[in-house]
């Protein structure tokens, strides 16, 4: 093979398109990995990766670890002997080629597989990148023709990335297993991550906040007329001020009627956050779910690469080709209204965000066939919105009504499509269309008044994808990692999902208070995103590799000094919560070790339940006996607040 071209592919599947793409190719196989070879004047083997084949392990045993090096991942990590044979194919074709070009995915995790290989078996002297945002033919050949010098400014990001994740997570999951071992004599398994531990503490914050919340009653009068609802529903803290101003709710008078024209912009191209929520709130995907069936449609060149923070399509993205094959295919006549209404000028409603690697997500016009239904969602999604970002406003005669009663102003608001625009290639966002009776203005109409007693309500649960979303908001993990990071949560049994809503489980909020008690920085969100922006300064050539890892290990020594005098009591949290070790006082509520009265998290709810009472006194006149009888039964009250109150109620 002397001379030869290498091609290095992510993937077997991405692999097999850039060899078609790029002439005759001839599929052979070696170590059971297939492999093409292309003649064309010049030799060319592409052959395929299998995602990251080295990874990172301690160059000697023991804790603290702040020496490592890179390793064949078959020798880090169990179940991956599957990478050998791919190795071994590597390392062979390798051999006496002339030129290596990395065609991996174009983000940092590809950047770093196509580097390592390149640096294990080649010559990263001899080496280029081949920079595509889609796996068709055209595109392929498009970045054939334009092969850039290697990317070091993302290997270098990639390669810290991979070294600070190493370095917070071996020390980290190390210290935890040591506390318990110290604490039981076994052994563990007990993980924490850089970006896993945040928001791990977050979930089981939110957790607290809802198990320990006392709802605060409040009452409210609401409006009907011409069984119409009006807005706003009127909020009082006492029942005699609510029903006096409903005693007064007799008659009304119509002030004013505005009419007038609504029009709602396009959507924004999709990003991998978008969709992913999309995905979530139409059809109950997880984040991690949306991904993979996205990453599927990436590998069958029918979507451009969908791990992209972009809202922004490529200038010289051929839109009108794209359209016109999709014409092809059950989306026809959508594409036919399109052109008939755009006049064949696509104009994208790009939205914000950006992303240096990879541009919003499109469809590459290229018609499926045989997807389940799971795929077809996915792929329904992204050209229905694509379609929807190129047409026009959608409009809409909004008409509200205000009346007055009893010097209150209220209000309802009709709604009536009068231009779909584009929300008939995307109508899962569209507004719900509202009919309202006539009313005149001066007209004196007769209100329904209806007073009813209600309750403060605990925070919302996470769901998976608005936990990924809280992770996008501050600022931690990348598009193309926090659905797996969040993911793991669930895998390793520190949280729960229960008909889509997210609960942590009593190691998960065992795990997170030892994390936040003696690890606070570390699973603090400002430190976890000073590092995102650390490695993103790599990637733009303004800090170096090796400053950034060096500070890192800077602070996980100082962190790791101060944990170590409290081993033992951080070992004990642990078995009490795993049932290893019996607490010398349990809490009369639960299994947990006593704090004076109870259990720390019974102790938060007693401080709640305490905190709240004047409120209801106040509001209803409740004594503190009939408090306690109500919150014991209160459905809207926190799990361990009714604990509690039913405990303190059997002693009153």
């Amino acid at each position: 093979m002397a001379g030869h071209i290498l091609v290095i592919a992510e993937k077997p599947k991405a692999a097999e398109k850039i060899a078609l793409a790029l002439g005759k190719a001839r599929k052979h196989k070696k170590y059971n990995v297939p492999y093409w070879e292309i003649v064309n004047g010049k030799r060319i083997i592409v052959a395929p990766a299998a995602g990251h084949l080295f990874g990172l392990a301690s160059k000697s045993p023991g804790f603290p670890i702040y020496e490592y090096e890179w390793r064949p991942l078959y020798e880090v990590e169990k179940g991956a002997s599957y990478t050998k044979k791919f190795l071994a194919l590597l390392a062979s074709v390798s051999k006496g080629a002339s030129l290596y070009i990395n065609a991996c995915d174009y983000d940092i995790e590809g950047s770093v597989i196509g580097f390592m290989i390149i640096k294990e078996f080649g010559d990263l002297k001899r080496a280029k990148r081949m920079v595509f945002h889609a796996l068709t033919p055209q595109e392929l050949r498009k970045a054939w023709r334009n092969l850039r010098p290697l990317d070091w400014e993302m290997v270098e990001a990639g390669l810290a990335r991979h070294e600070l994740d190493w370095l917070w997570g071996i020390n980290v999951s190390r210290a935890l297993m040591r506390a318990y071992k110290q604490a039981t004599n076994k052994r563990r398994s007990l993980s924490a991550g850089r970006v896993q531990s945040p928001t791990l503490v977050k979930a089981v914050e939110r957790e607290l906040e809802i198990q320990t919340f006392v709802p605060i009653p409040y009452f409210t009068v609401s409006v009907k007329i011409k069984d119409t609802p009006f807005e706003p529903s009127l909020k009082f803290e006492r029942r005699n001020e609510a029903e006096a101003w409903k005693r007064n709710c007799k008659v009304g008078k119509v002030l004013d009627i505005i009419k007038r024209t609504e029009e709602l912009s396009p959507p924004h191209p999709f990003n991998l956050p978008d969709l992913q929520a999309e995905a979530a709130r139409l059809y109950g995907y997880s984040p991690a779910k949306t991904q993979s069936l996205a990453e599927d449609l990436y590998l069958d060149a029918l979507i451009s690469y969908p791990r992209t923070n972009s809202q922004k399509y490529p200038k010289d993205l051929d839109i009108k080709g794209i359209l016109t094959s999709l014409s092809k295919s059950p989306y026809g006549g959508l594409v036919k209204a399109l052109f008939k209404e755009t006049k064949g000028i696509f104009k994208p409603n790009n939205g914000p965000k950006d992303d240096p690697a990879h541009p919003a997500i499109y469809p590459t016009g290229k018609v499926p066939r045989g997807l389940d239904r799971d795929h077809q969602r996915i792929y329904d999604l992204i050209v229905r919105r694509f379609m929807a970002t190129m047409a026009s406003k959608a409009r809409y005669e909004v008409q509200t009504v205000i009346v007055e009663i009893s010097g209150e102003k209220f209000k309802a608001v009709g709604r009536k499509q009068v231009w779909k625009g584009w929300s008939l290639y995307y109508p899962f966002s569209a507004p719900q269309e509202k009919e309202i009776p006539p009313f005149a203005k001066g007209e004196v109409v007769t209100p329904s008044c209806s007073l009813r007693q209600q309750y403060t309500k605990a925070p919302e649960r996470f769901t998976k994808a608005s936990l990924v979303k809280w992770m996008e908001k501050v600022g931690i993990g990348t598009e193309a990692t926090r659905a797996r990071i969040a993911e793991t949560l669930f895998t390793r049994g520190y949280l729960k999902s229960v008909r889509g809503k997210v609960y942590a489980t009593e190691l998960g909020i065992a795990v997170s208070f030892v994390l936040a008690n003696f690890f606070s920085e570390l699973t603090s969100v400002e430190l976890t995103r000073k590092f995102e922006q650390e490695m993103e300064m790599i990637r733009m050539r303004k800090k170096k590799r090796e400053e950034v890892v060096g500070e890192a290990k800077k602070v996980l020594k100082q962190l790791l000094a101060l944990y170590m005098p409290h081993l033992e009591e951080a070992g004990k949290q642990l078995a009490f919560a795993l049932g290893e070790l019996e607490p010398p006082e349990k809490c009369p509520l639960c299994s947990r070790p006593r704090r004076g009265k109870y259990c720390e998290l019974h102790e938060r709810a007693e401080e709640e339940l305490r905190k709240a009472y004047p409120e209801w006194k106040k509001r209803l006149g409740v004594s503190w006996k009939e408090y306690l009888e109500k919150m014991k039964k209160l459905k809207g009250a926190g799990e361990l607040v009714r604990d509690v109150a039913s405990l303190l109620s059997s002693e009153e």
